[in-house]
């Protein structure tokens, strides 16, 4: 297929998805996008109620690559996050953002790696899902994993005050957004109204083809050092 194919469809895809995720939120998240740039996206991740990210408000980005949805997006967080799935550099490490590539040394099965049929919306609940149990077999952050583990087993809290340290600091960000972060299950839990999802699918054609992208833009994007490829 030619890149500019490969361009569009990404544009495309991410499009419907956005609308998706407006319409039908994932709860813990929010998501915005640059009005300038469809392939760089902003999520502020709340802290699950009953965990020790709880209050917290992490923000990340999510860079996605031309080949998007047949490789995965990369994301960063924007703010410090101790976790043992996350690089001292901010770069989240999870299975489906691994490129679909069959690698035995990794530990993990093709199955749980990035495919064309994955989206936005399992990549935030996948997020959710490490923030309540870290993958703590091939950690990005080691020492991260020691305390995580010891915590759990009673052995020391050192994790646990990390952790709420930089929940603290995380509500400063949030004051400054202007983002209230929820901090029961009630206020943590989405309530919507199901719509047809043929009427989204409408809908979000129509905006599709009134989205204009200024050819700046685009190349501003597509020679974007962060390919999307993340380790």
């Amino acid at each position: 297929m030619h890149p500019s194919s490969l361009s569009s469809s990404a544009m495309r895809a991410l499009q419907l998805e956005l609308k998706s995720l407006q319409s039908e939120p994932v709860e813990g998240f929010t998501v915005t996008c640059d009005d300038d740039c469809l392939f760089k996206w902003t999520v502020g991740i709340f802290g699950p109620p009953g965990t020790l990210y709880q209050g917290g408000y992490f923000k990340a980005t999510l860079k996605f690559p031309q080949t998007y949805p047949y490789a995965p997006p990369q994301m960063k967080f924007i703010n410090t996050i101790y976790h043992p799935n996350v690089y001292d550099n901010g770069e989240l490490c999870i299975s489906i953002l691994h490129p679909p590539v069959d690698d035995p040394q990794s530990g993990e099965l093709p199955s749980e790696r990035w495919n064309p049929t994955q989206s936005v919306r399992t990549i935030l609940l996948s997020v959710i899902s490490l923030l309540n149990e870290p993958n703590t077999s091939s950690p990005a952050n080691v020492d991260a994993s020691v305390m995580y583990r010891d915590w759990k087993n009673g052995v020391n809290n050192k994790y646990a005050v990390i952790v709420k340290e930089q929940v603290e600091k995380s509500k400063e960000v949030a004051k400054k957004d202007g983002v209230k972060v929820p901090e029961t299950i009630e206020e943590y839990v989405v309530k919507q109204e199901k719509k047809p999802q043929e009427a989204d699918l409408m809908d979000a054609d129509e905006d599709y083809y009134d989205y204009e992208y200024e050819s700046d833009n685009e190349d501003e994007c597509e020679h974007d050092d962060d390919s999307g490829q993340g380790d």
